[in-house]
């Protein structure tokens, strides 16, 4: 098979990889050039760099972002504006936005449909509120969630729940390749469609451009499997490329889902070996919190494909006459309650839930909060709670990786760890390789694994989703996956800051940039 796709994918590439060249040549020319035109030209990109640096500062929007851009369009006055437009995530979308709330507001009715809650009693933490009431992701009681502390652990039983499906398999994910994990998946696919079960899957075309040909989707389409390919990549300047879907779900039959940091290649296995051993994690749900990825999946779905699918559809028959009666989400009672909330995120609105989730969980913390991520990208607001919390009397912890997948990126997460360090916050990185999960564990008490960095990207710029896990048993076992970890990992004590003046504007151009990478 790696024969029949290696040289569409190559030649894919590199005609790609020719007309951004050729594109970039002819901006170079317009802008150097002494014609007439290239004048005109000149001027016409300086006033849009000025009519967007106004546009920057009077909107909404993270204050080290627009800090950033400012920057950028002082340094670059003619193209500085035109990069803007190339990356922002609201300017010039209306359309996208306009869909995607539509396939949004599709969702919203059949969101309690399996007996899911909102919870308005303030003895809960303020982020079950806000996510069930305001945010519309309902609580779930009664749901089982295992958490699972490794790729090795997460493909077996994804494994062992494909092959039980009857229905249907939705699988979502931002990176998919070819290789034991993909193919083994796959075959149980096949097998599955061959038996009548709806088998779709969405993946991002960035995420998989050098991992997947560019007629992948129609070779599964013949096996029967229903492909939606997330944003195509277009070798233009377009304002839609700088977002992603990052969310990694599975779902089986509307009653088991699957989430968390670990996407469908042989590295998040251990089958092959990128920037040394690679540790991950995800969570498995059981129950009718899985309907909430169900809707997840299908307003993606919708999204990309403009369709519009009933989501009644794809409800598991038990919930089926329960909805009919009464679709409205009632009160839950408080009283020794384990929760699970899943949620998703989404650069489209003007909500950033991701981000928000994280920082109530750490201004609330009381006695912990310990984090993995594979990158410490983080603003302002972010530093100060962190800090505080640490200055607190809070233990606060975080692991990052020690072998890198992107320098520079490492070295924008590596400029935040003498501001964290002196403030009493405690930064490991993981030894024996590459740390890529996404966790948030607090108190013994509350829990969040999912596909959200600590990161700009994560919290701005890319379609994101997580479980956050409340009094359940799976909590402690976030708990424990760290502490393993950590005993893997070497603490960071900075060394002397140096005081020459490249060092300083080299770690200031970093996190200056930050917002960017």
């Amino acid at each position: 098979m790696k024969k029949k796709w290696l040289l569409p994918l190559l030649r894919r590439r590199f005609v790609v990889a020719l007309l951004v060249a050729a594109q970039a040549v002819l901006f170079v020319y317009f802008l150097l050039s002494t014609s007439r035109i290239s004048f005109v030209v000149a001027n016409s990109f300086t006033a849009i760099s000025i009519l967007v640096a106004l546009f920057v500062l009077s909107g909404r929007g993270e204050s080290s972002y627009k800090l950033t851009w400012i920057f950028v369009i002082l340094c670059f006055p003619v193209v500085g504006g035109l990069l803007y437009l190339s990356f922002d995530q609201h300017i010039l979308r209306y359309s996208l936005i306009r869909r995607a709330k539509k396939a949004e507001e599709k969702m919203r009715p059949f969101m309690g449909a399996a007996g899911g809650e909102k919870i308005a009693d303030p003895t809960f933490p303020k982020t079950v509120r806000y996510l069930s009431g305001f945010a519309g992701f309902p609580v779930y009681h009664g749901s089982e969630s295992t958490f699972l502390s490794s790729g090795e652990e997460m493909f077996k039983r994804l494994k062992e729940e494909l092959a039980k499906a009857e229905k249907y398999i939705f699988l979502e994910y931002f990176i998919i390749e070819h290789g034991r994990m993909w193919d083994e998946i796959l075959a149980i696919l096949l097998e599955k469609v061959q038996k009548g079960v709806d088998v779709r899957i969405i993946y991002d075309d960035m995420g998989c451009f050098l991992r997947l040909p560019n007629k992948y989707g129609k070779m599964l389409k013949k096996y029967g499997i229903r492909v939606a390919k997330f944003n195509p990549f277009v070798p233009f300047f377009s304002v839609e490329q700088n977002n992603r879907d990052h969310r990694k779900i599975t779902v089986i039959d509307g009653k088991v889902a699957f989430t968390g940091g670990i996407n469908l290649a042989d590295e998040y296995i251990g089958e092959v070996e990128r920037f040394g051993k690679w540790a991950d994690t995800a969570v498995v749900v059981e129950g009718n919190a899985a309907w909430s990825f169900t809707l997840m999946f299908l307003q993606m779905w919708n999204l990309i494909r403009k369709e519009d699918e009933d989501p009644l559809l794809f409800l598991p028959e038990e919930h089926r006459s329960a909805h009919a009666e009464n679709a409205s989400l009632p009160e839950a009672a408080p009283d020794g309650e384990k929760l699970i909330l899943p949620y998703a995120d989404s650069p489209l609105d003007t909500e950033n839930i991701g981000a928000l989730v994280y920082m109530d969980i750490i201004q609330n913390a009381k006695q912990y909060i310990y984090i993995t991520t594979p990158y410490l990208i983080i603003d302002d607001q972010m530093v100060t709670a962190l800090t505080y919390a640490a200055k607190s009397g809070v233990d606060v912890r975080i692991i990052t990786p020690h072998k890198w997948d992107k320098r520079l990126v490492h070295m924008a997460t590596r400029s935040y760890y003498r501001t964290l360090f002196e403030n009493g916050v405690k930064i490991y990185e993981y030894t024996p390789g590459f740390m890529h999960a996404k966790t948030v564990v607090a108190d013994d008490r509350i829990a969040v694994v999912g596909s959200i960095n600590f990161d700009y990207r994560s919290f701005y710029l890319h379609f994101e989703c997580g479980a956050y896990l409340y009094g359940t048993d799976s909590v402690m076992a976030v708990k424990d996956s760290f502490l393993e970890y950590m005993d893997a990992s070497s603490e960071v004590i900075p060394r002397k800051e140096r005081r020459d003046v490249f060092s300083r504007l080299y770690r200031a151009v970093l996190r200056l940039i930050a917002p960017l990478l």
